[in-house]
């Protein structure tokens, strides 16, 4: 694929991220945002009830704004980043990935990103709400869920590899079955090997975060489905090849 339509595809890219982004700022503002202002208040009643007080009026950014601007602001720049991101997986992917065309393919690169940077690191690390974690081990908290993200991101990439180049000796069904077992045992171990973090506190409420980190989810999910529809919907319509006697259509670009 030629550098113009690269630049082509990654500026769709993040187009479709930013109209993904604006479907999960919806999600997070009418099903997230609940969650964390009750496992707020939670944090807040147990404050006062231990005789420590909360200053509002003291933080740097009020609540009011977090839940508004702040979160907007956040989600649509994240959106924007993934999408220019899957744009250019999708400029590798296309023409590698046998006989699909381009929405196909940008659902699978949706879809593996989804598997990939936001399942099996929710499994080990699950998102929490408010009052749930000690502030102190944030950073090491932090550390390990991106450990756990660049291993993921690794190990499917290197179950591609081995299904790629096992497919010539077993054929296709069996290469993605070998290369799907050997991502499930590496996952697995590296489950069992890196280390556990349970700081949430004996009575907070199970099932508010039950529902903080199926909202979570479903942010997720919304955001990766919808760079998936709509880039894919981009790519398809700048690939597509020009309709005959159209000289002024754009012809398409050769898949590599």
């Amino acid at each position: 694929m030629n550098s113009p339509s690269v630049r082509a595809l990654l500026v769709r890219g993040m187009l479709a991220g930013l109209a993904a982004g604006v479907l999960a700022l919806l999600v997070s503002y009418f099903l997230g945002e609940p969650k964390v202002d009750a496992a707020i208040a939670i944090e807040e009643a147990a404050a006062h009830a231990s005789g420590g007080h909360h200053h509002d009026e003291a933080a740097p950014v009020s609540r009011a704004l977090q839940s508004t601007a702040g979160l907007g602001t956040g989600v649509l720049l994240y959106g924007v980043a993934l999408g220019g991101i899957a744009a250019l997986v999708l400029c590798f992917a296309l023409g590698r990935t046998g006989r699909f065309g381009a929405r196909a393919t940008a659902a699978l690169v949706a879809g593996g990103a989804f598997l990939t940077v936001t399942l099996v690191p929710f499994f080990k690390y699950p998102a929490n709400p408010p009052a749930v974690g000690d502030p102190e081990t944030a950073g090491r908290r932090t550390a390990l869920y991106l450990l756990m993200i660049a291993l993921s991101v690794l190990l499917s990439a290197a179950a591609v590899i081995i299904g790629r180049r096992l497919s010539p000796r077993l054929g296709t069904w069996y290469a993605c079955v070998a290369g799907g077992a050997f991502f499930v045992v590496a996952i697995g171990l590296a489950y069992a090997f890196l280390p556990a973090i349970d700081e949430v506190p004996a009575d907070f409420p199970a099932t508010l975060i039950w529902q903080f980190r199926l909202s979570s989810l479903a942010i997720q999910a919304t955001l990766w489905t919808g760079i998936g529809l709509v880039l894919g919907e981009f790519a398809h319509r700048l690939l597509a090849p020009a309709p005959a006697g159209d000289v002024s259509a754009t012809p398409a670009v050769a898949a590599p």
